[in-house]
């Protein structure tokens, strides 16, 4: 393990450890906030962010994207590619942060549950959420029509 001086992390290789160290030196930095990052990618990915600026593109719909990898998770919406699959009981998922979502409703305490079917939620706001699909309610208009 190779550590860090300045502040206690912890790294497996001497290369992590050296592009980590750019940080502290602030080799690079960015000028409009201040903010350091190891790598020069890592710097201009994050300029993006004040920029606005968003070079990737959607082929199916246009839609633009600040990362690549923003990209490919959107892209799922149009190929159906559901990578992330739920150990317990195997439903599948387009995105890591959904399958984590998920996994929640195989633990602990239910205690909310739907008047009209009866399936259980472990949150009030999800219950909330999955009633809308009994009553038809779309609480949300468009400003537009």
């Amino acid at each position: 393990m190779y550590s860090c001086t300045q502040c206690d992390k912890h790294f497996s290789s001497q290369r992590s450890l050296y592009r980590h160290m750019n940080i502290h030196t602030g080799k690079y930095k960015c000028t409009e906030c201040g903010k350091c990052f190891q790598s020069g990618q890592h710097l201009a990915r994050h300029r993006r962010s004040h920029s606005g600026e968003k070079p990737f593109e959607c082929t199916v719909c246009n839609k633009r994207f600040t990362t690549s990898a923003k990209l490919v998770v959107h892209s799922r919406i149009h190929n159906g590619e559901k990578p992330y699959k739920c150990h317990m009981c195997e439903k599948t998922f387009s995105r890591s942060d959904t399958l984590h979502r998920h996994v929640t409703v195989h633990m602990g305490d239910k205690s909310f549950d739907c008047p009209y079917c009866g399936k259980l939620f472990k949150t009030n706001s999800d219950l909330k959420l999955h009633v809308r699909v009994h009553t038809g309610a779309k609480p949300y208009s468009c400003r537009h029509c």
